[in-house]
Parts: C-alpha cells; sequence; structure tokens
C-alpha cells in the first residue's frame, strides 16, 4: 500500500467518525445511543406519559441535525412511526441545544406549546 493510499484511507476514518456530545439532562434517562445520534433520553412529562427525545446527524440526507420526539409505549417501545415533533437544525450545537429544550418541555408539560412554537 503506498503513502498515498494511506492518507486517503485514514482521511476516510476520520471523516467518518461521529461526533460526540455529552448531554446531561436532569430527571431524564439516558438511553444508549444509535449510530448516528448525538442524544438521546427518556423524558418524563407531568402526567407520566414517557416520550424520547432523539438528535442525530441526519446531513447525509441533507436534512440537517434532527431533533425528533416519539411516545414510548409501557415504558421501553418507542413508538417512532408516531413522530410527535421533528425539527432540523444546521449544527449539531444548535441541535443538543434544542433536544435540551424539548425535553426540558416535557417534563414542564409544556409539549403542546413546544409543538405550535415549531409548526
Amino acid at each position: 500500500m503506498s503513502k498515498k493510499d494511506t492518507a486517503n484511507h485514514d482521511q476516510l476514518l476520520s471523516a467518518s467518525t461521529p461526533l460526540t456530545h455529552s448531554v446531561d439532562i436532569a430527571h431524564a434517562l439516558p438511553m444508549r445511543l444509535q449510530a448516528l445520534d448525538l442524544a438521546r433520553h427518556t423524558v418524563i412529562a407531568p402526567d407520566t406519559r414517557r416520550y424520547v427525545v432523539a438528535t442525530f446527524d441526519d446531513t447525509r440526507l441533507r436534512r440537517g441535525y434532527v431533533t425528533a420526539v416519539y411516545p414510548q409505549q409501557n415504558g421501553y417501545l418507542t413508538l417512532i412511526r408516531l413522530t410527535i415533533l421533528e425539527t432540523t437544525s444546521k449544527t449539531p450545537e444548535a441541535a443538543v441545544k434544542r433536544h435540551t429544550t424539548a425535553a426540558h418541555s416535557i417534563q414542564q408539560g409544556k409539549l403542546k406549546e413546544l409543538n405550535k412554537s415549531v409548526v
């Protein structure tokens, strides 16, 4: 393998390495991150309903960084086909900020207001 091939291989590895952000949200349960996730938490609303707030890198599909809220059933089953809220951000930092805002809104029982402000 030539030096040029090795350099190209190293560039590909570093370009495909996902960015990781440590996001801590008080009273939210962290979840195992999936391949393109920046952050993922289970958040409990005041009415004891559970929601998953997920922020992931969707730049390969030219959508930017997506923050989505899904309902969770029986404390473990995430209903990804029933998306409650979905927003996009241009930067990972803005996406993580939206993730935190969404989680806090759910914890305060303001999911409907958050959904109206996004639309």
